[in-house]
């Protein structure tokens, strides 16, 4: 597709017309929800595409600003697009539609789609994307992993009782959506598991931390095999002097880790504005799986 840029060159009808706000009032609520400052240093967070003055009736809300998720914005007439992850990370000096982001920010503004997001700060917020992990998992007493610059990031807590890392891992892959990749589980399928550390997206930086909680498996993405091969021999060298071995890690993938907080957000935003505002958003989940990988295949067994 060839984006061409229509920039507005008339004022925008008043809101009160169509029973809508203006931008900024729906992003003051987001940001009493996901507060700028709770975002890690060097992160980039909040409004990247949009006029504070614009109207919106309608919000859709998705872990990546990939094209293909701007397009589905466009084509179901949203008015703003919230994110997880930030589409421009590093300076931009081009805006250009021959390059991907160029060609996103175009279709954006020409369409008049809002682009908004919240990254660090959603992930160490209340009922951020860490709760929600947490939360699908029914972990009780839980507590921040770590506290980077003094943010909760990452979650640990207890199950209800002990299960085996095989009965665990299954019952993750029924509370996450669906990727392609599934889950890489490293550890006794038949050891016992009931302190769990999670934390949505990578995560291989925290091992240390997983370890000090004492969980006895990590539930996380994007994990290198150093890392991780490093903290299993910590596990298994245990396991030889008579002790447990763990902690187990499981690497659920980082699209499908950072999904479930999307829900409480949209129907959260849409009640809290109600509240305040008296008007009822819609909104709504990208229903694209923006996870990079789209097949797997079996390496053969001699």
């Amino acid at each position: 597709m060839t984006y061409a840029p229509a920039l507005r060159t008339e004022p925008y009808e008043s809101p009160q017309d169509f029973g809508a706000l203006l931008l900024e009032s729906v992003l003051h609520v987001l940001e009493e929800m996901f507060p700028p400052d709770g975002a890690l240093t060097g992160d980039v967070v909040g409004l990247t595409v949009g006029d504070p003055a614009q109207p919106v009736r309608s919000v859709l809300f998705a872990v990546d600003p990939t094209l293909a998720v701007v397009d589905e914005a466009v084509a179901g007439g949203w008015d703003l697009l919230v994110t997880h992850h930030p589409l421009l990370m590093a300076g931009v000096h081009a805006v250009l539609t021959s390059e991907p982001k160029g060609a996103a920010v175009t279709e954006l503004v020409r369409s008049g789609v809002a682009l908004w997001n919240a990254h660090t700060n959603a992930d160490v917020a209340a009922q951020g994307v860490n709760d929600a992990l947490a939360a699908a998992l029914g972990l009780r007493d839980v507590e921040p992993l770590a506290e980077p610059e003094g943010k909760p990031l990452g979650r640990v807590g207890q199950l209800a009782a002990p299960v085996s890392l095989r009965e665990f891992a299954e019952g993750l892959g029924r509370v996450l959506p669906s990727a392609p990749v599934g889950l890489r589980v490293a550890g006794d399928p038949d050891g016992l598991v009931e302190r769990v550390a999670v934390l949505g997206g990578s995560g291989d930086r925290e091992l240390d931390a997983v370890r000090a909680a004492g969980a006895d498996v990590y539930v996380t993405a994007d994990l290198r095999h150093h890392p991780v091969s490093e903290f299993r021999e910590h596990g298994l060298l245990a396991a030889r002097s008579g002790g447990a071995d763990g902690p187990f890690v499981i690497d659920a993938g980082h699209w499908a880790t950072e999904s479930l907080w999307l829900a409480s957000a949209a129907e959260r935003l849409a009640e809290q504005v109600e509240r305040v505002h008296g008007v009822r958003l819609r909104t709504g989940l990208s229903t694209l799986v923006t996870d990079p990988w789209d097949f797997v295949v079996a390496t053969e067994e001699d």
